[in-house]
């Protein structure tokens, strides 16, 4: 018995199905997607903590001000 009843030989099976189904450059290419959209995903959660975040906001603004003050 593997996981919930199924055995290897079973997901061994659907994953040949499978991989006969998509082919393996589809297959890729959906794990590509699904990579970056992870990323992506991951990426708007830390920019959105950082904007609720009231020292990182602090320190954003002294840099824009350092940035103003100095001459071109």
């Amino acid at each position: 018995m593997g996981l919930g009843g199924i055995s290897i030989w079973q997901l061994l099976i659907i994953l040949a199905i499978v991989v006969m189904l998509f082919g393996t450059s589809r297959l890729k290419n959906i794990g590509s997607d699904l990579g970056s959209a992870i990323k992506g995903f991951k990426n708007s959660v830390s920019d959105k903590d950082a904007e609720d975040d009231p020292t990182s906001q602090r320190r954003e603004a002294a840099d824009t001000e350092s940035k103003d003050s100095t001459p071109s």
